[in-house]
């Protein structure tokens, strides 16, 4: 009778198989919610609600569970961690950690607030559509309680918010955001106010009018192949709000919106969201079913979306190639428009109501205002029921414009009705990755401009799989910034980056 193998049952066997299940019922509930703002019927959310809530419930237990302790703690044992490979040791530490917050919340208590976010997804899109922020408010209110609850039950960082902005990027304070967000202010405030007094008003009149769907849809495939986006492992859909979904490495999933009257819409907001889907189609496959096969943190992964669609797709050398092609797509409505035209054209500097819609300038002012109110919702506890007061008012402060309908206000995005509180900063932090990583590629890759300018995008895509993409969350974002830069984050990179860029185009002295 022959012995059992002793590796079949040891600590790290068993860990991995429990990591493995969980990342199989995490991609499951993937797969449901992609489906659910993509075209599930409205009458089948609530049901459908209480399912991805019994499912994440369980998968929260595996989680939590006795079994899961134990493991992490022989895992942990200084002896057996050092023996450890890379991976599996960085597979333990950030398993550690997601153990010792989820231990902290009552398995019923998860479950009812899936159950209530994967209801209030739906509830927003009705609310946005119809203009109906009362309707939404029982929702955001529950949603708001729920998470202040759980701030209390992790335990309060320096202030509760930086409770949650530690979620989203590993040991960012509020503090260093707030002097992140200061410099920025202090650069691009009085730029956007020397455009604004700028008679060199580029014309963007050609991008309005009527632009075929089917059209717009070939042409943001094209452009997602010459990415590097494999349609093998992957699809475009239509969706109230873009997004991507990493079901798997091999199924990362993106949609955008298309708008007939505006050509831009979905253009950027497909080669965005192709930003996200090529981190996650290019992770090394030592990490594929491990927790470790997704971005390092929300702010990197946000510095893909955005340096594709800025500083890629809104480039002039990117137009010198690519605008014949968009001209073929839409025959006789484009013939007239050069590519420095064109450049000009995507890249007005104008105050707007809708984030997703705004320039690389102003952008940043629609983060830090949203920044500003969840602040105030979780460090001065204000109440979801006064958000479109507040809302109102720093866009009157901020961008001058005030909005005329809550559907164009406080109801634009998807992210609260989520409960994705501490978010929002992401996307000016992966503005600032991003700059300082294309200095850095620049750097490395000295015909990088060139090779954009002749439709040659892979060899960027080749650079960025070997410095961001294939480590998966294998590095903490600093450690990553600084491998590839050799600093840690600085602002300064994105202010000159707009700078440069905005006073050519505006002619600016």
């Amino acid at each position: 009778m022959s012995s059992a193998d002793p590796a079949a049952s040891s600590p790290l066997k068993r860990f991995r198989e429990l990591t493995g299940r969980m990342k199989q019922y995490e991609e499951i509930l993937g797969l449901v919610y992609w489906d659910m703002r993509t075209g599930a019927p409205r009458k089948g959310i609530e049901l459908r609600s209480e399912a991805v809530g019994a499912l994440s419930a369980e998968t929260f237990k595996l989680s939590t569970s006795a079994e899961m302790g134990e493991l992490l703690e022989e895992l942990n044992k200084p002896e057996l961690k050092a023996s450890l490979g890379v991976i599996d040791r960085r597979l333990v530490e950030e398993t550690t950690k997601e153990f010792e917050r989820n231990r902290r919340i009552p398995p019923d208590m998860y479950r009812e607030y899936v159950v209530l976010t994967s209801q209030s997804e739906s509830a927003w899109e009705e609310a946005k559509e119809n203009n109906d922020f009362a309707g939404f408010v029982p929702y955001l209110e529950k949603i708001v309680d729920y998470t202040r609850r759980f701030i209390e039950l992790w335990g309060v960082k320096k202030t509760p918010y930086d409770t949650l902005l530690d979620m989203y990027e590993p040991g960012l304070t509020t503090g260093e955001l707030d002097r992140l967000f200061g410099e920025l202010r202090e650069r691009l405030v009085p730029l956007a106010e020397r455009i604004a007094k700028s008679a060199n008003k580029p014309d963007r009149s050609f991008l309005t009018g009527e632009f075929d769907k089917e059209a717009q849809k070939k042409f943001s495939k094209l452009i997602l192949k010459e990415m590097g986006y494999d349609f093998e492992a992957g699809r475009l859909d239509e969706s109230v709000h873009p997004f991507a979904t990493g079901l798997n490495k091999n199924d990362v999933r993106i949609t955008t919106r298309y708008l007939p009257e505006d050509l831009t819409s979905a253009l950027f907001g497909t080669i965005h969201e192709g930003g996200h889907a090529l981190y996650e189609q290019n992770i090394q496959d030592e990490l594929a079913n491990t927790p470790l096969c997704t971005g390092t943190s929300m702010g990197i992964h946000e510095s893909q979306s955005r340096l594709w669609e800025n500083m890629i797709g809104r480039s002039l050398g990117f137009w010198q190639n690519y605008l014949p092609a968009l001209k073929a797509h839409f025959p006789g409505q484009l013939d007239d428009v050069s590519a420095e035209a064109f450049y000009r054209g995507i890249n007005v500097v104008e105050p707007s109501l809708i984030r997703i819609e705004a320039d690389e300038l102003t952008y940043n002012l629609h983060i830090m205002i949203r920044y500003e109110i969840e602040k105030m919702l979780f460090n001065e506890e204000l109440s979801p029921r006064d958000l479109p007061e507040v809302w109102n008012r720093k866009y009157e402060e901020a961008l001058g414009i005030r909005p005329p309908s809550d559907a164009l206000g406080v109801l634009q995005d998807v992210h609260w009705s989520g409960g994705a509180f501490g978010y929002f900063p992401s996307y000016s932090l992966g503005n600032m990755y991003a700059a300082q990583m294309m200095a850095a590629a620049r750097q490395d890759i000295p015909e990088l401009d060139e090779q954009v300018a002749s439709g040659r995008l892979l060899p960027l895509q080749a650079w960025l799989t070997d410095k961001v993409y294939r480590h998966g969350k294998l590095l903490r974002p600093s450690e990553l910034i600084e491998r590839i830069s050799g600093q840690p984050l600085q602002s300064a990179y994105l202010c000159d980056y707009l700078e440069n860029k905005y006073k050519d185009i505006y002619r600016l002295e």
